[in-house]
């Protein structure tokens, strides 16, 4: 009898100590498990402006020039996993860290790798990071980010402008402090966030959208005749084969700044047969193009800029063509606010193939900022 109770006794202190280390166990797994949850941002969980989309595989898909997204985390270090569609590709992606500008990030390949955000000393940071290519370069996959206790923000609630707009609104061959002109790729020099259009966001304290591709145009591009911005604005990646339609409803900006006319006035390369500038259907395609953008944004009020690149007889006809869709779209939309103008002075562009460089284009929001001002 006595065994027995023995035996009890002893097999009650194995089950009680059996269910301690059961519970110690479970203890130790959920506090790892929360450690890594705040320890890691899934892509889903960030708040990114902009044209992007989630992917299948749940990834953020950045699309267009200057897409950006935040986040803050506690230590001097993250780590940011990145990916591309192809092996023997490249792209770049940009970051501030606390305010400031900090360099551009080359990401390659289709592997999601780790790109690592350091130096930064002790205490909490603020990241923001940018697309510094535009979306015909081709879309960067975000996967996650480590930190510690890192976690999303989202852009402040302020006003939003859209720039709409071709290479020099991309920011495009304006950065050759890393690869200098006619070296490496076309996107090695592409900088979105020295932009005029940020620049002039930041100024404004508004937030910013571009909606941009280089030697696109309003009826003809630079060295083709399509597809233009009217046909491929309403695609989400600007392609016109692109069955991804963009929801304009996700935004509602105060302006909408269009910057079109320089490559519709281009000789393209004097290889590929190439007509006058022909400003009637210039005007009659602009005119079009508005009335899209309207129907869109309804509320929003249209700011049509010339183009700095062009000079002499061109730039008084751009000039003359812009008054002329200004004038008939006062006309056709009586009630709305009227549609603004903004003449840019020529410029002596000193970037890469006669484009803006990031000092250029500091100069050219200069000129904007007040225009902008007055209009917010």
């Amino acid at each position: 009898m006595k065994m027995q109770k023995a035996n009890k006794k002893t097999l009650k202190n194995k089950i009680n100590l059996l269910l301690a280390l059961l519970s110690a166990c479970l203890c130790f797994f959920t506090e790892n498990v929360l450690a890594v949850s705040k320890d890691t941002l899934w892509s889903k969980d960030l708040k990114p402006y902009g044209r992007f989309t989630q992917n299948a595989d749940g990834n953020l898909e950045l699309i267009s020039s200057a897409v950006h997204f935040g986040f803050r985390f506690t230590g001097s270090d993250c780590v940011v996993f990145a990916s591309l569609s192809a092996p023997d590709i490249h792209n770049y992606l940009q970051y501030t860290a606390d305010g400031k500008y900090v360099k551009r990030i080359r990401i390659s390949g289709n592997s999601s790798q780790p790109y690592v955000i350091s130096g930064l000393g002790k205490g909490m940071h603020t990241i923001w990071i940018y697309k510094a290519t535009e979306a015909s370069t081709g879309p960067i996959f975000l996967q996650m980010i480590r930190g510690g206790n890192v976690s999303a923000i989202g852009v402040p609630n302020i006003p939003l402008v859209e720039f709409i707009g071709n290479s020099i609104t991309c920011g495009a061959a304006a950065d050759p402090s890393e690869i200098p002109c006619g070296k490496g790729e076309y996107h090695d020099q592409h900088n979105a966030y020295y932009a005029y259009g940020p620049r002039v966001a930041r100024a404004l304290n508004v937030n910013f959208i571009l909606s941009s591709v280089s030697g696109i145009g309003i009826y003809r591009n630079w060295n083709s005749l399509g597809p233009t911005m009217p046909q491929v604005y309403e695609n989400t990646d600007f392609q016109e084969s692109s069955i991804r339609k963009w929801e304009f409803k996700g935004y509602s900006p105060r302006i909408v700044s269009i910057a079109l006319g320089t490559n519709d006035y281009s000789d393209g390369d004097g290889i590929k047969t190439r007509l006058p500038f022909d400003s009637a259907v210039f005007v009659d395609r602009y005119i079009e193009f508005v009335a899209l953008v309207k129907s869109k944004y309804p509320k929003a009020r249209i700011a049509l800029l010339s183009s700095p690149m062009l000079n002499g007889t061109k730039r008084e006809t751009l000039q003359h063509c812009l008054t002329a869709v200004k004038i008939k779209t006062d006309q056709k939309y009586p009630l709305d606010k009227k549609v603004a103008l903004f003449f840019f002075e020529p410029m002596q562009a000193r970037g890469c193939g006669g484009h803006p460089n990031v000092e250029d284009h500091a100069i050219l929001a200069e000129e904007l900022e007040p225009f902008f001002r007055s209009l917010l």
